[in-house]
């Protein structure tokens, strides 16, 4: 990722190597402000409270929280309980499981002394791996950008997003984003529409932060323009991240994804997701079986940002009751492809 012109991950180690440092997603993009997590119960409150988010990080910053756990008592105890915890911060994405079980294997037949260690070692490589599978969606959906490129040579490739699928949301390229910025790192003319994504607008105060910093020409709009936009030629391609796919097919992503698809499909417009395989939940058959988060009515009542004087301040948007579905599912049948570390596929899983 590139921030205030520097290549930089969203998650390393700290110098002593026991602990980690997140940027605070909060804060963004008012503030950049960079906090270490020192424990297990540190990690778990950034992961519930949202000051780190996106499958992949979820992931990753779990997957330290359960190591500096082990760090303090490494005994099968501690590990099951630190796992339990860390499992329960947010039931959706199913990168969150993954991560544990690998650092849960990693360690599950070491002696307790070598544990924290070895702990470490499998999130380094969590982190590391997350970076080469991030490239690789890249290098997949590059090439559907340069072919829609080829049809209109003439004119930049409009790409529409959802939510925030970029760097933030993993160790660095970010997986809906990583098409995006290789074509925009090898020449190809790219505009990005991004949607506002409602109610915790992580399309207008994370995504269109990430661009501005690479430099990705894009302009935030409503989440209810995107109909419109697809219906009057705006939109070339629509390409979004995931938390979870199911074995059949089905797409869980930030709620409003469903209702873009809905618009693709009605409109010709193909519609992509972009993941890594730790996203793929074989053991479910359909998105039936997703859990949907309910997260707190407040992010739907309240907006924050900055006043006139340039104040951060939070602001009441409504006196009524709020419901805060945070996900939604996308059928199978409105994905035109998936675009993967093995390419771009009609179809996933069984």
């Amino acid at each position: 990722m590139i921030l205030d012109g520097k290549a930089t991950r969203s998650i390393a180690r700290t110098e002593d190597g026991k602990g980690v440092r997140i940027l605070d997603q909060r804060q963004l993009p008012w503030e950049i402000r960079w906090v270490e997590l020192r424990s297990m119960d540190e990690a778990a409150v950034a992961i519930r409270e949202m000051w780190t988010r996106g499958a992949p990080m979820v992931g990753a910053t779990a997957a330290y929280g359960l190591a500096m756990a082990l760090a303090v008592d490494p005994s099968d105890e501690a590990l099951l309980a630190a796992r339990d915890t860390l499992l329960h911060t947010r039931p959706t994405a199913v990168n969150l499981r993954w991560a544990l079980d690998a650092v849960g294997t990693a360690v599950g037949d070491l002696p307790p002394e070598e544990r924290a260690e070895a702990a470490f070692a499998r999130a380094d490589a969590i982190c590391d791996e997350d970076v080469e599978l991030c490239r690789a969606i890249g290098a997949s959906g590059l090439e559907l950008i340069r072919a829609l490129h080829a049809q209109n040579p003439g004119r930049p490739v409009q790409i529409l997003t959802h939510c925030n699928a970029g760097w933030l949301a993993t160790v660095d390229y970010g997986t809906a984003t990583a098409p995006i910025y290789l074509a925009h790192d090898a020449g190809i003319p790219v505009h990005v529409w991004v949607d506002e994504t409602r109610p915790r607008n992580q399309g207008a105060l994370l995504t269109a932060f990430e661009l501005r910093n690479h430099g990705v020409p894009h302009t935030v709009v409503a989440d209810n323009a995107g109909g419109l936009l697809m219906m009057q030629g705006k939109v070339d391609a629509v390409i979004v991240g995931t938390d979870r796919v199911t074995a059949n097919g089905d797409v869980c992503n930030k709620i409003g994804t469903y209702l873009k698809a809905l618009a693709a499909h009605d409109n010709g417009v193909p519609f992509y997701v972009a993941l890594p395989y730790t996203t793929f939940d074989a053991d479910l058959p359909s998105g039936d079986a997703i859990p949907i988060e309910e997260r707190a009515a407040e992010e739907l009542t309240e907006a924050t940002g900055p006043d006139a004087e340039g104040h951060v301040t939070t602001i009441r948007l409504t006196q009524s009751p709020a419901a805060n579905p945070a996900f939604d599912v996308t059928p199978a049948r409105l994905v035109t492809g998936y675009i993967t570390e093995k390419g771009v596929l009609d179809r996933i899983g069984g």
